[in-house]
C-alpha cells in the first residue's frame, strides 16, 4: 500500500470514506442477500425449527475474531446462522440510518450508539454496554524498539522516516482514543504528520502486520489476533475516554432471532470467547 504524504492525507481520507461508505453500503447490502438466499436454500440442520433468515449483526471491525467465534459457537448450539458485517463503527452508523438491513448494531464507543438512539433507530430496553477494551501501541513481531509511553515520550522520534498506523482519527472510535490519549501525553502535534489513516481499526492492524507501518494503535483485542504484531505498550487508559461497546436491536428489525443471538452474547460460552480475546464484560 502507498500512504498518501500527510499534505493531501486529510482531502484524500474524505473524499476516500465518502466512497467506502458508499461502497461498504453496496457489499453489506450484497453480502447480507447472498447469506439469505444461501441460507434458504440449505437443508436445516436437525436443531433448527424453521428456515428464518439469520439476523444481520453490524459490528465494530474490532469485533471479528471474537464475535467470528460466537457466532460459530451459536451455530454448533442452535443449529442457526447469524450475518456479519464489519466496518467502523460510523459508516456502520451511517448505513443503518440510510435503511441497511440490520437487526444488531454493536459499536466500540458510545458516540455512534448515542447517534441512533437520537434518531430512534435502535429498539428502546435493549441498549446495554456489553464490553470493555484497551488501547495499545504495536510495531511488526520482528522490530525491537523499547519505548516507555508516558507524558512527552518520543514516538515521532522513534518512528523516524516510519508511519503510525491509527483509524480515522476524526469518526473512527479508535482513532478518536488514540488522538485523546496522544493530546493528553502531549505529543499529538509532533506525531500527526506521521500518521497513515485507516478507514477502520483492522486496517490499521494490517499496515503494522505487514510492516508497512513502523507503529500501530489499536485496541489490545485486535494486536492478540495477529501474530505479526507485538505490544510495545499500553497508552494509559486516563489519557482517553473509557473504551465501551454498547449493544442494542435496531428498531426496524423483524427477524425473530435477533434478540436471541443478542442475549446469547452474555451468555457462559460466548463470555468465555470473549474474555479470551481480551475484551472486558461489563454487563450481562
Amino acid at each position: 500500500m502507498e500512504l498518501t504524504t500527510n499534505a493531501s492525507r486529510a482531502g484524500l481520507i474524505e473524499t476516500t470514506r465518502r466512497g467506502l461508505g458508499s461502497l461498504m453500503f453496496g457489499l453489506a447490502i450484497g453480502a447480507i442477500a447472498f447469506a439469505r438466499s444461501a441460507c434458504a436454500g440449505e437443508t436445516a440442520p436437525a436443531a433448527a425449527s424453521d428456515t428464518a433468515a439469520p439476523p444481520v449483526v453490524f459490528a465494530a471491525a474490532s469485533m471479528k475474531t471474537a464475535l467470528d467465534a460466537a457466532a460459530a459457537v451459536w451455530k454448533a448450539d442452535t443449529g442457526k446462522k447469524v450475518s456479519i458485517a464489519y466496518a467502523s463503527s460510523a459508516i456502520l452508523a451511517k448505513q443503518i440510518e440510510q435503511g441497511a438491513p440490520a437487526d444488531i448494531f454493536i459499536s466500540a464507543d458510545l458516540k455512534w450508539m448515542d447517534y441512533l438512539e437520537k434518531a430512534e433507530l435502535i429498539r428502546a430496553g435493549t441498549r446495554k454496554n456489553l464490553f470493555g477494551n484497551k488501547l495499545v501501541l504495536i510495531e511488526p513481531s520482528d522490530a525491537d524498539v523499547k519505548l516507555e509511553i508516558a507524558k512527552g515520550f518520543d514516538l515521532a522520534g522513534a518512528a523516524g522516516g516510519g508511519k503510525i498506523a491509527v483509524c480515522a482519527v476524526d469518526s473512527c472510535p479508535g482513532g478518536i482514543y488514540a488522538k485523546e490519549a496522544l493530546e493528553s501525553l502531549g505529543v499529538f502535534a509532533d506525531v500527526e504528520p506521521k500518521l497513515a489513516q485507516a478507514d477502520n481499526v483492522r486496517n490499521a492492524l494490517n499496515l503494522v502486520s505487514r510492516g508497512e507501518a513502523k507503529f500501530g494503535i489499536v485496541y489490545a483485542t485486535d494486536a492478540k489476533a495477529d501474530p505479526k504484531v507485538k505490544v510495545v505498550g499500553a497508552l494509559p487508559a486516563s489519557s482517553h475516554s473509557p473504551i465501551v461497546y454498547p449493544v442494542a436491536l435496531i428498531a426496524a428489525s423483524t427477524n425473530p432471532d435477533a434478540a436471541f443471538f443478542l442475549a446469547y452474547l452474555t451468555s457462559q460460552a460466548a463470555t468465555k470467547i470473549f474474555t479470551g480475546q481480551g475484551f472486558e464484560i461489563l454487563s450481562k
